[in-house]
């Protein structure tokens, strides 16, 4: 598999630090402190900042109304959304449509 056109290249510190560019800190509000869920994937090594509009997001999740949806439902609309992104950064990566 082929880096998207817009790869960058970063570098592992002898502690295994990373340092991740601006373009994408800024693109993904990371601020200094912002702590980030890491995940083995058959592609690599997935970093997801968890960024306080994540964090709100969540919390989101767990009210329940009477009436409303139920949690599964609920979260399966959050994955959906969560993978919609996901397939449009790809589709906008390779220029495919």
């Amino acid at each position: 598999m082929s880096p998207p056109k817009d790869a960058e290249t970063v570098w592992f510190t002898t502690k295994g630090q990373v340092v991740i560019p601006q373009r994408l800190r800024k693109e993904f509000h990371i601020e200094e402190g912002t702590r980030a869920v890491v995940t083995s994937t058959p592609d690599g090594i997935l970093i997801k900042p968890v960024t306080s509009w994540a964090i709100e997001k969540g919390f989101g999740l767990l009210k329940r109304r009477s009436g409303g949806k139920s949690f599964a439902e609920e979260w399966a609309e959050h994955k959906r959304e969560e993978l919609e992104l996901e397939e449009r950064k790809y589709a906008r990566s390779t220029g495919s449509r």
